[in-house]
Formats: structure tokens, C-alpha cells, sequence
């Protein structure tokens, strides 16, 4: 019994050996951080009376914000009409991919994915030279036809030009997840169910589709939070249409905006966890829809 324990405790001392390291690099990387910021957003900056404890005045300056509710809205508009169509192209392709009916088949796949290996910094800057209203290939092929410019960065335009940017760009993320989800499917349903006369569209509808539920479900999850994020598309569009984005045109560009330009890193920090907690908040509305669709 005595070598049987010692057994023990030497394999969990080594476990936690191994697991030392990340721990200490969460805590310094990120709830250290994290501690840092709730602190300061409890104080506030004067130029006169220097820094001075202000409890929750600045979540209470923040609920009220209207620049603040007009990015979160601003970034919801965004998630409910972006997210469904990357969603969807993701499914589709995966399941194309997986019928094995189509040509060429790890080419395409490598060709939808590739754009996510794009750093968005260079995706944005690539579409805003084709979005451009003067050089823009788009543009100088509108002149060259006697047609309309297109006005991709205009007011109207831009929340949908930057959802095809980010929709270019992750795509390919969702549609690998939904297609490593689609070949643990055991073949054996599907010759049972070619057993029972099923086709190609009743095998995607009644078994691939059902399975697809729970990564279909972490794409989202990821969407909801990307959504919310959403930084280096509208920072980088910021320089040639700044008449249309400004500093406060999403809360994560604002938080940014307030801390860097307004020299307001106490507000920010406000910002930034009342940001997190919409971010906490939509997520589980969309975890507690998704589980009680499943619960018969």
C-alpha cells in the first residue's frame, strides 16, 4: 500500500510540475492584468486634486454613455447580421467538402482557409486599397464603364463592408471546425441510412446536421465574442473614412479611443468591463437558447 501511495504522489507532484507554468503565466498574464484594471477603474484622474477614489462612478458615467451604447449597438447590428451569413457559407462549404462529390477537394479547402491565415491587419488594409473611392480597382472599373461609384465607405455601406472583411477572414476558421466535426461522424450511419433509401439531402438534414449541433454551437460562441471585439478592421478603415468611423464607432475602438487619445485610463478600464460583461451576458443568452432548442 505504502509504494502504491508513494506511486501516487510522485505522478501528482509531477502534474503539478508540468502544470506550473501555464498557471504562473495566467496569473501573471492575465489576472494580474486583470486585478490591475478593475483597480484603476475605480479611480479617477483631475487635473486638479490628482487621483481620487471614485467607487463605481465610472460604471454608472459608462451605463449612460451615449457613445458607448451607440458602439454596443452598433457591434449587436453587426453580430446579428454578419454572423448568420459567415455561419451559414462555413456550412456549406464543410458540407460540400465532405460529400466527396467535389473536385479538387483539398485545393478548395486550402483555398477557403488560407484567407484566415491573413494577418487582419493585411486583409483590412487589401480591402480598403479595393474599397478605395479614387484608386480602388472597384472604382476605376465603374469609371471605365460609365457607372456609379461604388461607395463601400460610406455611411450606409460600411457596417456591411466590414462584415465582408471579417467574413473573408473567418470563413475558413468555421468551416474547418464544422468539417473535423463532420468526419467523426461514424460511417455506419450513413450506410444504414443509404440502407433505408435516404439520398444525399436527407443524410445532410437528418444526420449531419443534427451532429453539427454542438461545433455549430462553439462557432457561434466564438462569433459572439469576435463580434463584440471587433478592433482592427474599423481602427485601420478609421484613416480613410474617418468622417464615417470615428473613436467611438465600436466600444472596443472607443475603450481604445479613451485611453491612448482621451488619457482617460480609468474610464477606459470601466468601459472595458462593462464591454466584457455584454460580451458574458450575450453569450450565455445564446449558450441557454441553443441547449433549450435540444432539450425536448
Amino acid at each position: 500500500m505504502s509504494t502504491l501511495s508513494s506511486t501516487k504522489d510522485r505522478r501528482g507532484s509531477a502534474g503539478l510540475l508540468f502544470a506550473t507554468p501555464f498557471l504562473v503565466l495566467f496569473v501573471v498574464l492575465f489576472l494580474a492584468p486583470l486585478a490591475y484594471a478593475a483597480y484603476l477603474s475605480l479611480f479617477q484622474t483631475k487635473l486638479v486634486g490628482g487621483t481620487k477614489f471614485v467607487g463605481l462612478d465610472n460604471y454608472a458615467r459608462a451605463v449612460a454613455d451615449p457613445l458607448l451604447l451607440q458602439g454596443v449597438l452598433r457591434v449587436a447590428t453587426f453580430f446579428v447580421v454578419q454572423v448568420p451569413v459567415m455561419l451559414l457559407l462555413a456550412l456549406l462549404f464543410a458540407l460540400a467538402l465532405d460529400s466527396g462529390l467535389m473536385r479538387l477537394a483539398r485545393v478548395v479547402r486550402l483555398g477557403i482557409f488560407v484567407p484566415y491565415a491573413v494577418p487582419s491587419v493585411v486583409a483590412t488594409l487589401m480591402w480598403g486599397y479595393l474599397y478605395g473611392p479614387d484608386y480602388g480597382p472597384f472604382a476605376q472599373l465603374s469609371r471605365a464603364v460609365d457607372l456609379p461609384v461604388p461607395r463601400f465607405l460610406s455611411e450606409g455601406w460600411m457596417l456591411g463592408s466590414l462584415a465582408n472583411v471579417v467574413t473573408w477572414e473567418f470563413v475558413g476558421y468555421n468551416m474547418i471546425i464544422l468539417y473535423a466535426a463532420l468526419r467523426t461522424i461514424p460511417g455506419d450511419l450513413y450506410e444504414a441510412a443509404a440502407m433505408d433509401g435516404a439520398g444525399a439531402w436527407r443524410i445532410a438534414w437528418s444526420i449531419k446536421l443534427p451532429a453539427l449541433r454542438p461545433a455549430l454551437l462553439l462557432t457561434l460562441m466564438f462569433s459572439v465574442i469576435g463580434s463584440f471585439q471587433l478592433f482592427n478592421e474599423p481602427k485601420l478603415l478609421q484613416a480613410i473614412a474617418p468622417d464615417v468611423i470615428d473613436s467611438a464607432y465600436t466600444a472596443n475602438l472607443y475603450a481604445y479611443s479613451l485611453t491612448f487619445i482621451g488619457q482617460q485610463p480609468n474610464y477606459a478600464a470601466a468601459v472595458s468591463f462593462l464591454l466584457g460583461l455584454v460580451i458574458v451576458i450575450v453569450s450565455y443568452v445564446v449558450l441557454l437558447t441553443a441547449n433549450r432548442r435540444r432539450t425536448p
